[in-house]
């Protein structure tokens, strides 16, 4: 049976973004869904990935086909996990053609349309890859929360919980980073204590906007910031130590970043063409395409 549609899905610790497209690649309607991060449960991801898929179509007003149908690329947080990986695919609900592969390396795919280059994706957690000239590839970083993920919203969100622990011990004086913090948990109807108690990576992404807010008003922040600039830095050099290759820093996050790297680095940085869903799109259809030769 021929698939009528190919379909990318960036699964990521913060949601999934769905691109549904025609045989020929043309766009057809998007969706945005929970996340899908397989560090958050196998059947959970499956059960967001399918939600986002069902909405796309209800997006134009089209029944949800087969999924023996549909040609389907996803790009998914934690599939460097091989147990989580191989978990994932014995539960697929029945596409005939589904090709699956790190969130990263379909970012890179979609920022340089499957040609070689480097990328630095942050976002709830953070990771960097490479696809070389020669067509080896390599990546860094995305060991994942809480152990790794440097740079990303995960990792600021922990750093700045840590100084607010601090603060209220007295081992620093009180902090605008603290303070907003505190407020950021009674906003939500927690004490501090009880909000750390419930903290996931998402919980801690939600964080980092509060360490930019008083960057111009609190030094520590400002070093969290920094920081960030020379995780970052250290991932693009690890990948490209010549700095050859095309760079782009991707995730909102990651633009929100730029600021703080080296001029070095920062110079190299060039807008992607797309993201992780692009990518994962442009993954499966080359896959089809030479399984069709």
């Amino acid at each position: 049976m021929k698939e009528k549609f190919y379909i990318g899905v960036d699964g990521g610790g913060s949601g999934t973004r769905v691109l549904v497209a025609d045989e020929n690649l043309n766009i057809i309607s998007s969706a945005k869904g929970p996340p899908s991060a397989l560090g958050q449960g196998i059947e959970k991801a499956w059960k967001s990935i399918l939600e986002t898929i069902a909405l796309a179509f209800t997006n134009v007003n089209t029944n949800v086909p087969m999924l023996s149908e549909i040609a389907i690329g996803l790009g998914l947080s934690g599939v460097n996990n091989v147990l989580w990986k191989n978990e994932f695919m014995l539960r697929n609900p029945g596409f005939k053609n589904i090709i699956v592969d790190t969130d990263g390396f379909t970012t890179l795919l979609g920022a340089f349309n499957h040609h070689p280059g480097v990328i630095v994706a942050i976002g709830t957690g953070s990771v960097g890859v490479v696809y070389k000239k020669n067509g080896e590839r390599q990546s860094v970083s995305g060991w994942g929360y809480p152990a790794g993920d440097e740079a990303s919203g995960a990792w600021l969100g922990l750093l700045a919980s840590s100084i607010t622990q601090k603060c209220l011990d007295g081992r620093r004086p009180m902090s605008p980073l603290a303070e907003e913090v505190l407020k950021y948990c009674a906003d939500e109807g927690k004490d501090f204590l009880t909000w750390l108690g419930d903290a996931n990576q998402n919980t801690f992404a939600k964080l980092a906007p509060l360490v930019f807010k008083v960057k111009d008003r609190d030094p520590q922040a400002m070093e969290l910031l920094s920081n960030a600039g020379m995780e970052i830095t250290e991932m693009v050099l690890a990948l490209d130590p010549q700095l050859e290759l095309p760079l782009s820093i991707c995730g909102r996050l990651g633009e929100e970043l730029i600021d703080y790297l080296p001029p070095n680095i920062k110079s190299r940085h060039q807008k992607a063409h797309g993201d992780s869903a692009h990518g994962a799109l442009l993954m499966i259809f080359e896959q089809m395409k030479k399984g069709n030769k």
